[in-house]
């Protein structure tokens, strides 16, 4: 089982940012694909706070996918799905079988600013595809705001980002909107979280 420090620190606040996003949908039950689930501790916290969503994790790692299903079967979740091997650089098709307008919530956290532009636009593209109508595509991470980075903190982030991988790096919000209106959503809502990162809502319309 993997275990990440940032997942245990910030897991409450996106729940509770989960909670208030969904509150007026709880009354059915909801189907979630999680983009990049790593090690799986997120995805259980969201099963347990949000009974009504039945979630479905994915990575590209064999490691990761280890260890969500061990953490699946420590803790007997029952709305969490075995993960699946998802690489969403590729097209929807690929998406380990999700039929389009399948899933009501698509989940991102902390990946597009670990990801090349490709995938952020198999994100947004996928996203455009399998969401069903009125469907929320909800992405968490740091970014920049029309190609600019405030506070200097975040600059220093990006750039180690940079050097880890130069096709990663901080993702701006306004290309985002455009992939968005571009795969037939709409940037709904902002939502200002801990140490600068933010929570982007985006609806299927």
């Amino acid at each position: 089982m993997l275990l990440s420090l940032q997942a245990e620190r910030n897991w409450e606040s996106l729940c509770l940012m989960l909670e208030d996003v969904l509150e007026d949908q709880s009354p059915r039950q909801l189907l979630a694909l999680e983009l990049g689930s790593g090690t799986g501790q997120h995805v259980i916290r969201f099963a347990q706070k949000l009974p009504f969503v039945t979630w479905q994790p994915s990575d590209i790692k064999k490691e990761s996918l280890d260890s969500i299903k061990e953490y699946i079967a420590a803790t007997h979740e029952k709305n969490v799905l075995q993960p699946v091997h998802l690489d969403a650089s590729e097209s929807w098709e690929k998406w380990a079988g999700l039929s389009c307008n399948s899933c009501d919530i698509i989940v991102a956290i902390n990946l597009l600013q670990y990801s090349s532009f490709k995938t952020a636009q198999g994100v947004f593209t996928g996203a455009g595809q399998i969401l069903r109508q009125n469907g929320l595509l909800i992405t968490y991470a740091v970014y920049a705001i029309n190609g600019t980075i405030t506070p200097s903190c975040n600059e220093h982030l990006d750039a180690e980002l940079r050097q880890m991988n130069p096709e990663w790096g901080l993702p701006d919000i306004d290309v985002l909107r455009q992939l968005a209106y571009g795969n037939g959503m709409r940037m709904e809502r902002m939502i200002e979280m801990e140490e600068y990162y933010k929570c982007l809502i985006f609806r299927k319309l």
